[in-house]
């Protein structure tokens, strides 16, 4: 990539560390300084309970490695059964907040013990349907605490699973689970998302049914308990528990080894069918658990709160196994941002006392769209670290969230890493780093990034280029699953000797990394590559825009052209002084070359469910191309309206 400078309204803003939490910070300056397998070596023996002790940390035949070889252990176990026998039993793990948010009668803790007994009914259950060690298993639910303890129960038995988030269609159950192999499915009868339910059992059992499927057996979670078709095929729950022992010894943990396959997580290509990327046991709950600790500072008395889903990775890592292998108390909650009112988000923190929250760019700017009154009117004193994943955050949102949700003083860890990578990699340390706003800034301890030309050369600061790992790390992924040529031509073909991660970054003065977005979300206009990331940062810089999002559309004279879909704070309305406007604001802050050629007002930006901006639709829009499926959007009308305008 080229070089091309960045200009954010907050440059040269910084945040020194607060000295009181340095002083007890978990993270230890002189971590950074370790080796490779120092670091990790010592992390694998004081965070995991083993079976078997490991005898080599690392053995690296690039692109495969294997971590802790010789050693065995159960991630189910460090997750639960330790911390019971460690006399932790009546500590709440999950606060169970449902879709009608905090106040609902059907709000409730499970503590340790109670969540032991569960994963042990639950594994009971599914060995009656002979799953065990290596019988894959598909899991297609929403943010109900059974997804959870499916996966937990899964993980006792050796059966590896693989999530599919629960917004998807039956079609991509179906897929995922015939990939795999997997024998049996678990689900949910319906979901409740925004006080309305929507079919979950129906929609699996639509893609089951139209062709041949590995699935046998179907495990419906009574969750509205409303009337649904049932089939030879499908047991309840609550039915397949009825008779089974709860107690630990009637199904101990199955000791695998190091490198057996925890679970598969289906990620999109941008061609071909979805990859099944494989991770590991040891490793990756060992990645999880060390990031875990360390980037969110989690103390004893920790409340935390990952407002992801369990369908994707970030669920995977720090909903289920970081956390839990950590031992703490965390929020599980099945609604959404705005229902049943646009504080609930706020209501769960003050109630609860949540002390840190990992949430990601796209919510924070639904909050700030809607305002900051919101959050003034609860308590969130509590909170003490705040985190940032899923997309570079723009300095703009940074600043809200820090100023609004953490009364200005809470140490915002803007993360980076990958469903490939398991788990975080670049990340500002609580009481080590000076926070600069919208930049992940520095690798995690043991981690060896690098950005460098497409020719492989390093780049020097302020030059973007190609972000690529030179080091292995733990929680990596292990290829393709039954696909090894894909995996080495996707992520090891573009240099000889690293990892490709497919986004773009660059060093600043101080040697701290930005972010730049995925490197095909780039604009060339006139033959200079515009990061459509840096574009968006300057949109919203101005005060009238809540969100903005840029696509790219052919261009007769310049190659392509930027379009830019903005969506505007509170109930104001676009114009033609305010398009000029945000024209002008993105040529001051970048350069003309980055002005938009056209600005779309939008109520609303085309998101998924998981609250991810679909991105191909806008590029769909913008070029007036047909839009494919919409399905897993909150509100397909959204992009009905654009193309309206486009074409209007």
């Amino acid at each position: 990539m080229s070089e091309q400078g960045s200009t954010t309204a907050n440059e040269g803003h910084q945040y020194p560390p607060d000295p009181e939490l340095a002083k007890t910070a978990n993270a230890r300056p002189e971590m950074k300084e370790q080796g490779l397998e120092e670091f990790w070596g010592e992390q694998g023996t004081q965070r995991l309970d083993w079976f078997t002790p490991y005898d080599t940390v690392l053995e690296w035949e690039l692109p495969y490695a294997k971590w802790f070889v010789g050693g065995k252990l159960n991630a189910c176990y460090n997750c639960v059964d330790r911390h019971v026998e460690n006399g932790k039993g009546d500590k709440v793990a999950l606060h169970v907040v449902p879709d009608d948010g905090p106040d609902s009668l059907e709000s409730r803790d499970i503590t340790y013990a109670q969540l032991q007994e569960q994963v042990v009914k639950f594994a009971n259950g599914l060995k009656e349907l002979g799953v065990g060690k290596g019988v894959p298993v598909g899991i297609y639910m929403q943010m109900i605490p059974e997804a959870v303890v499916a996966m937990l129960a899964c993980a006792r038995l050796g059966a590896p699973h693989t999530v599919v988030f629960g917004g998807f269609s039956g079609k991509a159950v179906a897929e995922r689970c015939n990939d795999l192999e997997a024998k049996v499915l678990i689900t949910q009868d319906e979901a409740m998302r925004g006080g309305k339910t929507a079919p979950q059992k129906t929609n699996a059992d639509e893609g089951l049914d139209a062709g041949p499927t590995s699935i046998e057996k179907v495990v419906v979670v009574r969750r509205s308990g409303n009337e649904i078709p049932m089939s030879d095929r499908d047991i309840y729950l609550d039915d397949l528990v009825a008779d089974v022992s709860g107690d630990p010894e009637s199904c101990p943990c199955e000791p695998m080894d190091a490198e057996d396959l925890l679970f598969l997580l289906y990620t999109s290509g941008s061609t071909g069918k979805p990859k099944g990327v494989v991770h590991t046991t040891a490793g990756y709950l060992l990645g999880v658990a060390t990031t875990h600790d360390l980037v969110f500072d989690v103390k004893e008395d920790s409340v935390y709160w990952c407002a992801a889903d369990i369908g994707w990775v970030t669920g995977h890592s720090y909903i289920v196994y970081g956390p839990l292998c950590n031992g703490v108390t965390q929020v599980l909650f099945e609604g959404t941002p705005g229902y049943p009112d646009k504080d609930v988000w706020w209501k769960i923190i003050e109630k609860y006392g949540v002390t840190i929250l990992y949430t990601s760019p796209t919510a924070i700017r639904s909050h700030m769209k809607w305002g900051e009154q919101y959050a003034q009117s609860r308590d969130l004193s509590s909170i003490k670290i705040l985190g940032s994943v899923g997309e570079p955050i723009n300095p703009e949102a940074w600043e809200w969230y820090r100023e609004h949700v953490g009364a200005g003083k809470a140490p915002i860890m803007d993360t980076w890493w990958q469903t490939e990578t398991g788990h975080i990699l670049i990340t500002p340390l609580p009481g080590i780093t000076t926070l600069k706003p919208g930049m992940a800034q520095q690798p995690f301890p043991g981690v060896r990034p690098e950005v460098r030309d497409d020719e492989g050369n390093e780049l020097g600061a302020e030059e973007t280029g190609n972000l690529v790992l030179t080091a292995p790390w733990p929680g990596m992924m292990r290829g393709l699953y039954k696909d090894d040529q894909r995996f080495r031509d996707t992520y090891w073909s573009k240099y000889s000797d690293a990892y490709f991660a497919g986004d773009g970054a660059k060093y600043d003065a101080d040697g701290d990394i930005m972010l730049m977005g995925r490197i095909d979300d780039v604009v060339n206009v006139s033959g200079h590559r515009l990061s459509t990331f840096e574009v968006e940062s300057a949109l919203v810089e101005h005060a009238d825009v809540a969100e903005a999002a840029v696509a790219s559309r052919k261009d007769p004279d310049t190659g392509q052209a930027i379009v830019a879909f903005v969506s505007l704070v509170g109930d104001k309305e676009g114009s033609e002084e305010l398009e000029q406007a945000l024209r002008e604001q993105v040529a001051q802050s970048i350069g003309k070359l980055a002005r938009p050629a056209t600005v779309i007002f939008a109520r609303d930006l085309p998101k998924t469910r998981s609250g991810k901006i679909m991105r191909r639709l806008l590029k769909n829009i913008a070029e007036g191309e047909e839009l494919g499926d919409t399905t897993t959007l909150v509100d397909p009308t959204v992009v009905t309206d654009m193309q309206k305008q486009v074409s209007g």
